[in-house]
């Protein structure tokens, strides 16, 4: 895990130096280990270190050609570089080190960037300037696991860095983006199409950007293949090819030259990843952390697996006191973010770093092998949906309202919404922005403005294929924007290297060949999964039932954290002056909220906002 800056198109100005050191300084964290940077006569390029793959200084970076014509700054891993090591070589090139950053510059001058692309494996985010053609070619894996933020500030410059913070210590002072606070209110992190920072990008997962003498291109080199028919391999051919290709992500994971760690919850995914780890013989030690007293809490599953599998294990409690959790929150995430988890995410990297450097996760079998209740719940209403004739799907809006006064009705109407109303009617359901504009909490700054998630069409052809373009959407928003934001912030922000077999896009090429009912196998979540689980450490391992890790913060917004809360209602707060929130609005809604004991979950969002935007100092 590392971080990457840089300046190109500005000619030889002294200031660029400076301006990217210091991006340099606010990546610290990502790499402790030792910094670089070079500069030639249109480029500048910072790396901050964070060693795993050869520790010597023939891994520092920016790392050059021996005709320094070609230089790379790079942060995440490549498996298969051992692969492409071998064929590069084999074409007669002599390497100077053992990392897999070298295959980088080899590999470009080979097959040159879009090819170079196609062949990666792994999780990445790399910036490639050839000086001779004056080009930049910035890259970001296929998944999106690591963030590569950008902005062209005119000129024909452009700046990048790895995360939207340090990349503001190389710009011009600028204002936040409306549509990105909006969307932040809606889902509690800002999506992958917009960034907190005016002028700022996002380089979207599997784009390639490519930069030539002032102008910029976007090359889209990889996606996920089609789920083109119902037809594909069967249930017992899933599971043993599924099985291989788990235990081959895992292998490629273990590569390392520091100490490797693995989380495990009670869940399915985070046991499988530490099942293939003592499948292979690593020697690892395995950490879950615990809210003792809380229904989520899985430590005593997590522990009971451990001993099934001979784990080294450590279960990490949250404290009691909450103190700093939200400061170190605000410290850790370029942009406002307020998945609660990241909470126990940011705790347990700090307990697993005095250990080991590297960290396997369970993060992505959801996702693709369909762990959610809801998948089901897709699943089922797009079935329904291609049962039902286009004409008679159209006349449900109009009935619709006949069945309003029966709350009893509530589950089946929105059943039917879906299956012929598709991706609009899921996305018109979540409960974030409303709230907001039903106690007219919303700012003059927030109150125009129209959310397109929320714009998305009704339509029939959406609910028979209702599932498709879920893990469509979810790919596109959830994954990058929360799940894999949370993860990638909370463990380099204690220089950890978070790696996540389950988000092996080899694996995701395989299990979306697979039909939905096999992923779905008697309508059973995750069947593939847990019935290698199932196969290997029983039944009541594998039938567990999913918790998932959540920290209590409604009910600490009603408790241990209320003072904070209140400031809220001080007067004069960021939100407030901004024209984010409307003066006044807030003390009547949240002193009815406080009431009730338990506070919703948006009150968690604007305090993590206004928290954020003091942090920011931002005018």
């Amino acid at each position: 895990m590392c971080g990457i800056a840089g300046y190109v198109g500005a000619g030889q100005d002294p200031a660029i130096e400076f301006a990217v050191r210091r991006m340099m300084e606010r990546l610290r964290r990502r790499g402790p280990d030792s910094e670089g940077l070079h500069a030639w006569p249109d480029a500048v390029f910072g790396h901050r270190r964070l060693a795993i793959l050869d520790l010597s200084p023939a891994g520092h970076q920016p790392m050059l050609t021996p005709d320094g014509e070609l230089g790379v700054v790079f942060n995440g891993c490549i498996y298969n570089f051992l692969e492409l090591r071998a064929e590069l070589e084999a074409r007669g090139v002599v390497f100077q080190s053992h990392c897999d950053t070298e295959v980088l510059l080899h590999g470009y001058r080979a097959w040159g960037g879009e090819g170079l692309a196609r062949r990666l494996r792994g999780m990445y985010a790399f910036a490639l300037w050839d000086a001779r053609e004056q080009r930049l070619t910035l890259v970001r894996d296929r998944l999106g696991v690591k963030p590569l933020y950008y902005a062209e500030p005119g000129n024909g410059t452009l700046v990048f860095a790895s995360s939207a913070v340090a990349l503001r210590q190389g710009l011009e002072p600028g204002g936040i983006c409306d549509e990105a606070v909006l969307a932040f209110l809606e889902f509690g992190y800002v999506p992958e199409h917009l960034t907190i920072y005016r002028g700022q990008c996002k380089l979207a997962p599997g784009t390639l950007l490519e930069w030539h003498k002032g102008r910029s291109r976007l090359v889209s080199y990889w996606e996920l293949p089609a789920r083109t028919s119902s037809s594909g391999p069967g249930f017992e051919e899933a599971v043993e090819q599924t099985q291989t290709l788990i235990l081959d992500a895992v292998r490629l994971r273990l590569q390392s030259d520091v100490p490797v760690g693995a989380l495990l919850s009670g869940g399915i995914d985070s046991t499988l990843v530490c099942w293939a780890m003592a499948r292979l013989n690593a020697n690892i030690r395995a950490f879950t952390v615990s809210a003792a007293g809380d229904p989520s809490d899985e430590s005593a599953a997590a522990a009971q697996t451990a001993r099934q599998l001979g784990l080294h294990h450590e279960i990490v409690p949250l404290p009691e006191q909450t103190a700093g959790l939200l400061e170190e929150l605000i410290e850790a995430y370029g942009e406002p973010f307020a998945c609660s988890s990241a909470l126990a995410m940011l705790r347990v990297s700090r307990a697993v770093r005095p250990y080991a450097t590297v960290l396997l996760t369970g993060d992505g079998g959801d996702d693709i092998f369909l762990g959610y209740p809801y998948h089901a719940n897709y699943w089922r209403a797009q079935k329904l949906a291609q049962q039902i004739p286009a004409p008679l799907a159209s006349l449900w809006p109009l009935g619709r309202g006949l069945t309003a006064p029966f709350s009893f009705l509530r589950r089946p109407r929105h059943f039917l919404d879906y299956a012929t109303g598709g991706l609009g009617a899921v996305t018109r359901v979540h409960d974030g922005l409303p709230y907001f504009e039903r106690h007219g909490l919303l700012g003059d700054r927030l109150a125009p403005l129209a959310l397109p998630e929320r714009q998305i069409s009704l339509s029939p052809a959406s609910g028979r294929q209702l599932l498709d373009d879920m893990l469509a959407y979810e790919r596109r928003m959830q994954l990058p924007g929360e799940f894999l934001t949370k993860v990638d912030g909370a463990t380099t922000h204690h220089s950890l290297e978070a790696r996540s077999p389950l988000l092996d896009t080899v694996l995701w090429d395989y299990a979306t060949t697979l039909p939905f009912s096999t992923r779905l196998h008697h309508g059973q979540l995750k069947a593939v999964l847990k019935e290698i689980v199932r196969r290997h450490l029983g039944p009541e391992v594998a039938d567990r039932p999913k918790q998932g890790f959540t920290v209590p913060v409604e009910r600490w917004l009603a408790t241990q954290w209320r003072e904070p809360l209140e400031e809220l209602l001080s007067g004069g707060t960021r939100l407030e002056a901004l024209g984010l929130v409307r003066p006044g609005k807030m003390a009547p809604v949240l002193a009815a909220e406080l009431r009730q004991g338990r506070v919703p979950v948006q009150w968690w969002y604007l305090l993590v906002l206004n928290r954020w935007l003091d942090a920011s100092a931002l005018q």
